[in-house]
């Protein structure tokens, strides 16, 4: 069972502050499978986040009376130098397997992924495919009460994509899902009860058709989508390159940075390291996505200016 009680988030950055989840107050049962609905930007990703213990509210709690997974398919933890094998075994011996459950993890993992020979070579080499496969096989390979999804079958091939979907429906039964997908037949098929997320509150339905229902009814009347935020103007920043080669080569250095720094948490929560080492890259985390909004407003500022500047005059 998991509680939500009085839970607020928002996030800090160029565009304001707006809540993104506000006054959340509900009960998931033990057992019962659970689907996320929502337009984008409703915040469903966000609450997955809550839920799994990777970020904060601002406001309120969640409470885990279970065993709750990271999300399905998550690869930021993984250490690029190490090996698929080598991340695998590390990642088992963190839970507390056994070493015969370890040779287990590791043997379900690499038979999963279908990786082949790369299973042996640094995650550093992996395509982001060969990556989101093993940290889905690894997943699924421990035994939680309650295991957390945020589109992680829409990784793959076909063939693939439909052994994640079987191994997923596998679960039911012996542990409930809570889950994020844009495909509805998923929804229908793995979950019992729908959570529908519009404006920042939540609306709980015991039956997923009626939350799917709820859902298009109000595509239908308009009031489902999310508000837009107002655009931020295009802005000069001084401090920033001045070409747009340049601009772009910083923005994507800034989101390198941003990937790093969520990587050194996973891996900080994993081997449980002192809370102060936590929350100090926990609070690096939104510098970190405002120097990407900046970089993105610097850089979109700069090929207006490009672009009046090569205009014809009337």
């Amino acid at each position: 069972m998991i509680e939500i009680k009085n839970l607020y988030k928002r996030y800090h950055n160029h565009h304001g502050s707006d809540w993104v989840l506000k006054d959340i107050n509900l009960t998931i049962p033990t057992g019962v499978s659970v689907g996320l609905i929502g337009a984008n930007g409703a915040g469903k990703s966000t609450l997955l986040r809550l839920i799994a213990g990777m970020d904060k509210p601002e406001k309120g709690e969640v409470i885990r009376h279970s065993r709750v997974s990271w999300p399905v398919g998550l690869a930021g933890g993984m250490q690029n130098n190490m090996t698929g094998r080598q991340n695998t075994k590390f990642v088992a011996r963190v839970q507390g397997s056994t070493p015969q459950e370890v040779k287990r993890v590791i043997k379900f993992v690499e038979v999963f992924a279908e990786i082949g020979e790369a299973f042996d070579e640094p995650v550093r080499t992996y395509s982001s495919g060969m990556r989101s496969r093993l940290s889905f096989g690894l997943s699924l390979s421990f035994d939680f009460d309650i295991y957390i999804s945020d589109e992680a079958t829409a990784v793959g091939d076909r063939a693939f994509k439909e052994k994640a979907t079987a191994l997923f429906k596998s679960k039911v039964g012996q542990a409930s899902l809570i889950m994020v997908s844009h495909s509805e037949g998923i929804l229908k098929d793995l979950c019992q009860s729908g959570l529908y997320l519009k404006e920042g509150r939540a609306y709980w339905y015991d039956d997923i058709n009626k939350a799917i229902e709820a859902y298009h009814a109000d595509i239908d009347n308009g009031k489902a989508v999310t508000k837009p935020k107002t655009a931020s103007k295009p802005k000069r920043f001084d401090n920033l390159p001045g070409s747009i080669p340049e601009a772009e080569k910083h923005l994507q250095q800034a989101k390198g940075k941003l990937e790093e720094a969520q990587r050194a948490l996973e891996v900080a929560k994993q081997q449980n390291l002192l809370p102060i080492y936590r929350k100090h890259i926990r609070d690096d985390i939104p510098k970190r996505q405002q120097q990407i909004a900046n970089a993105q407003l610097h850089l979109e500022a700069l090929k207006q200016e490009q672009s009046s500047a090569s205009a014809p005059a009337e």
